[in-house]
């Protein structure tokens, strides 16, 4: 069982940045891909940006592309994400995912085995 553990959420004006990080549980972190998805209230869970194993391959959605940043450290089991520039259209549940099947980076919420439980982010314009 992989638990995974979301903090650095929370109130920013629009323009801000936060970085969330991602804390995994065990050492098999290291062999398989990350991902970050984001759930605004009355959305579905859409997809922010995915890393793979390696931390070599990264890809984003369009929304956040040039302000966003996904990158690991594989001896801490922590994936984090750089946010920059934030929008209040950002403001959302944001989730930490394992895709630990997948080496390669996945942008799609079916290639994901384990999640976190969330940390809010909320921009204020």
């Amino acid at each position: 069982q992989v638990q995974l553990l979301e903090s650095g959420g929370g109130l920013v004006q629009a323009g801000g940045s936060l970085r969330l990080s991602c804390a995994a549980s065990r050492r098999t972190f290291s062999s398989g891909a990350m991902g970050w998805f984001r759930q605004a209230p009355g959305k579905e869970r859409d997809f922010v940006a995915g890393i793979s194993w390696s931390g070599g391959s990264t890809y984003y959605a369009d929304s956040v592309k040039g302000r966003f940043t996904i990158f690991r450290d594989n001896a801490k089991n922590t994936v984090y994400l750089q946010m920059n520039s934030l929008k209040p259209e950002d403001t959302a549940v944001y989730y930490c995912a394992a895709a630990l099947s997948y080496a390669s980076a996945r942008r799609s919420v079916e290639d994901y085995d384990y999640w976190g439980q969330g940390t809010q982010v909320t921009v204020s314009s």
